[in-house]
């Protein structure tokens, strides 16, 4: 009988397609963790750059210098060219395996239940205190930082330190993502 459960999962483990179980012990350690989020973090902040030309590029040739937006249309310019974009690039990444970082520092993602959908859950979770902090800070700009924008703030703040101590302190490394969408890094399985 055991040598039948182990014999399944290591199927899980050899075939990505599969579900995977759980981890309540899973050794990452804090340095893999945090060298994976930098990279990332190099990964997001060269697509900023790009999308920073682009735009600059853009609003001179078009407009001729860079025109006034409402606080809305900031809002939404935000939204849908930066977390949007990161969410769904990052959901496609991790659904076939993991982010740059995650690849580079030997880490995969792995499901319960595989489906492009809980890769977007996880993601969208993931990324949500960087939404709130541009929220927060846009808003800030066109009202002087008034009270909302600095309870935005400070929420954005919160998340981002309980959802990264939750990925690297946790005894199953799972971040408030991982538990909703039924996902989990772990150190990636070679065949």
């Amino acid at each position: 009988m055991l040598g039948e459960i182990s014999e399944h999962f290591l199927v899980y483990l050899s075939c990505p397609c599969y579900n995977v179980v759980m981890q309540d012990n899973n050794f990452i350690s804090f340095a893999t963790r945090t060298k994976e989020l930098c990279i990332d973090c190099l990964v997001i902040s060269a697509y900023l750059i790009c999308l920073f030309g682009v735009s600059i590029t853009y609003y001179f040739v078009v407009f001729g210098g860079v025109p006034a937006f409402s606080e809305v249309q900031s809002q939404l310019i935000t939204t849908f060219t930066s977390v949007l974009v990161i969410v769904i690039l990052f959901a496609y990444l991790d659904f076939k395996g993991g982010s740059v970082g995650k690849r580079v520092a030997g880490l995969k993602v792995y499901f319960t239940h595989r489906s492009f959908s809980r890769s977007l859950v996880r993601n969208s979770i993931k990324f949500l205190p960087w939404q709130i902090g541009h929220m927060a800070v846009i808003h800030g700009v066109y009202t002087r930082f008034d009270v909302i924008s600095i309870v935005l703030s400070i929420i954005s703040c919160i998340l981002l330190v309980i959802m990264f101590l939750m990925g690297t302190m946790r005894y199953d490394r799972r971040h408030l993502g991982d538990m909703v969408a039924g996902t989990q890094v772990q150190l990636a399985k070679h065949r």
